[in-house]
């Protein structure tokens, strides 16, 4: 799998003073990886509670993610790939 392009991304800053130039919500402490990875577990309200983080936030945020691992409809697979 491709590795996300988060600087395309613009909810989010990685800055190389600023939490060791992970990627974070502007203007935050907070690392993307965080959210993402405790709403595994928790729900968006859970998560906005625990980690002071807006609604809008995790939406541009997931819906990047949703737009960059989208197959464009006329790709081609790779050459590798097993028809199903």
């Amino acid at each position: 799998m491709a590795t996300l392009d988060w600087s395309q991304c613009p909810a989010v800053e990685s800055i190389p003073d600023k939490v060791g130039g992970a990627w974070v919500f502007k203007d935050t402490r907070l690392p993307v990886a965080t959210v993402i990875e405790n709403l595994e577990d928790l729900s968006v309200e859970e998560v906005m509670e625990q980690f002071d983080v807006t609604r809008e936030q995790i939406a541009a945020v997931l819906d990047f993610v949703a737009r960059s691992l989208e197959m464009p409809v006329n790709a081609k697979p790779p050459a590798d790939a097993h028809p199903l």
